[in-house]
């Protein structure tokens, strides 16, 4: 790329893709860059929540407990096709982690801190109503619950929807690019980076006035080779996820709970599955490829246990599942159970911006602080002068439905769209759920689709090629795991249509036999991995 940038951002998560947003539309000219898929790292492997962080109030973390509450909102409104509301059960036991007193305080401000709307606020329930909410918890000690909203969202779908509206402003966004050295200016000013195209096997350059090393779990190997790891580091720990059938698990109401060991879980229905996570363990293995290990398996198998004690959950039941690495900031000196889960930004002596830390819900905030940061630095290197950040009130891509009192009305007049394009009204509703305002293009491709494929449906082929057409996949796995998410919510179809699937693309982008062979190898990984646990051994305090 001969052209300068204002802005070089390396990572493609929700964090990178969040600021190539906002700098796109104050009108900075950016460039993303990111090494696997857009959200293959952390933010396709989360617990799937928008959610305020009530337990970071008992370590009296108010001042975040109140942005990231107040932001929940914020990215609900201007995405309802990824994010809903989400009752939350929190049963309170004889012993546990949270008294009844000290849930009612602490639920009533957080409602005043994260500023819930009324019909959301939370109510504290007797032992009685807690039970009529969810049967299955355990009756042992049982003194009632706590219960309030939080917010469901599809992690990986939120992300690909914020960079989709990036690049709609202008940003340019590439995925599988890989960055390999910074380069510099005779004074040893950070000016670029050295990218390979990881399919093509190209090496180029691409300058710009800023570079933003928004990279997660590889924010300290960037700071390595640009020389400047040190004070604050990173301390990686893994989160593992449990996916089981509603058949074997029939949870009707998501649920956040203590373990034996003091800890809190979370159990979510969704789409027919109960999902169940998360661990927190310290790890320092293969960033790209986290796994579940049989001692993670245990351990949440475990806390079902304790919990659901009627509830008949074994190892054969795990349907699948998803481990994920969060990057926490740790200071030199201080002990590991003080590790921060806040974000910091911080700036080396090339004047390379690295932003860390920091929460899922808190995104679209992280981004508008480190966008405020780039605007006063390209000031004073350019003279350029940029707009006010306005995405607090910007629908992502999909978005466009009128927010959330506007979400319902907007899927009743749509509906009509995919029925005429020969759908039927229960498949023609699910798109326009899962994409909001872009649902009429899915239906026209469905509508091409019909009868053209048989082991394909026309409204999966039209989530496939919509996929590839619109939201940058370039594998079966980056389809069947991250735009779709049916390798970890409908495993059984994957098996059914990954050979159909793989064989469409490989027509659609003229991969060679020996490329193919290596995707279809990477995804029979993936389906590996969240299926079969590996021998492995927790990384102790």
């Amino acid at each position: 790329m001969n052209k300068k940038f204002d802005m070089v951002v390396i990572g493609g998560g929700i964090t990178g893709a969040g600021i190539a947003l906002d700098a796109a539309t104050r009108g900075m000219e950016v460039a993303l860059v990111e090494m696997q898929d857009f959200s293959a790292g952390t933010s396709s492997r989360s617990t799937k929540l928008v959610h305020g962080g009530l337990r970071y109030l008992k370590q009296f973390e108010v001042k975040m407990v109140a942005e990231v509450g107040k932001e929940r909102e914020v990215v609900y409104e201007n995405g309802p096709h990824v994010t809903t509301p989400e009752w939350m059960l929190l049963p309170l036991h004889q012993g546990g982690t949270f008294g009844k007193f000290s849930t009612n305080i602490g639920l009533r401000v957080y409602d005043f801190l994260a500023g819930v709307k009324k019909s959301e606020r939370r109510k504290m329930l007797s032992k009685d109503e807690t039970l009529s909410k969810e049967p299955l918890i355990k009756k042992d000690g049982l003194k009632g619950g706590g219960y309030y909203v939080e917010y469901r969202t599809d992690d990986s779908r939120l992300t690909v929807e914020v960079l989709k509206k990036a690049v709609d402003n202008g940003a340019t966004a590439i995925n599988y690019t890989k960055v390999e050295n910074f380069l510099y200016d005779k004074n040893g000013m950070v000016e670029g980076v050295e990218v390979r195209n990881l399919i093509a096997g190209t090496v180029y350059p691409i300058y710009a006035n800023t570079i933003v090393n928004a990279t997660g779990p590889w924010v300290d190997t960037l700071r390595t080779i640009d020389g400047s790891k040190k004070g604050k580091t990173l301390q990686l720990t893994k989160g593992v996820h449990l996916v089981i059938d509603q058949s074997v698990f029939p949870l009707k109401q998501a649920i956040y709970f203590d373990t034996s060991d003091g800890r809190m879980v979370f159990a979510i229905p969704r789409d027919g599955k109960t999902y169940v996570g998360t661990t927190d363990t310290f790890y320092s293995d293969d960033l790209i490829h986290p796994s579940m290990s049989i001692e993670d398996r245990d351990y949440i198998l475990g806390a079902i246990k304790f919990m659901f004690p009627s509830v008949s959950v074994s190892a054969a039941d795990v349907e699948s599942s998803w481990a994920g690495v969060r990057p926490l900031i740790l200071e030199d000196g201080k002990d590991p159970s003080e590790i921060s889960r806040k974000d910091e930004i911080w700036e080396s002596e090339s004047k390379l911006i690295t932003i860390a830390g920091g929460k899922l819900t808190g995104y679209r905030k992280m981004a508008e602080t480190v966008v405020n940061l780039v605007a006063s630095r390209l000031q004073e290197k350019t003279g350029k002068t940029f707009k006010n950040c306005m995405t607090k009130s910007l629908p992502i891509s999909g978005g466009e439905v009128g927010g959330s009192k506007g979400f319902s009305t907007y899927i009743k007049e749509v509906v009509e769209k995919g029925i005429n394009a020969g759908l039927s009204k229960e498949d023609a509703e699910k798109i326009a759920k899962l994409y909001g305002s872009n649902a009429p293009i899915l239906y026209e491709l469905a509508k091409e689709s019909i009868g053209k494929h048989e082991e394909l449906s026309p409204v999966v082929l039209s989530r496939i090629r919509y996929a590839m057409e619109y939201e940058f996949a370039m594998t079966p796995t980056d389809i069947l795991l991250r735009r779709t998410g049916m390798l970890l919510f409908d495993i059984d179809k994957v098996q059914e249509i990954k050979e159909a699937v793989i064989e469409y693309m490989a027509n659609y982008y003229n991969w060679s036999d020996e490329r193919k062979n290596i995707l279809t190898a990477e995804l029979e990984e993936e389906i590996q991995k969240a299926t079969v646990p590996f021998e492995g051994n927790l990384i102790k305090n």
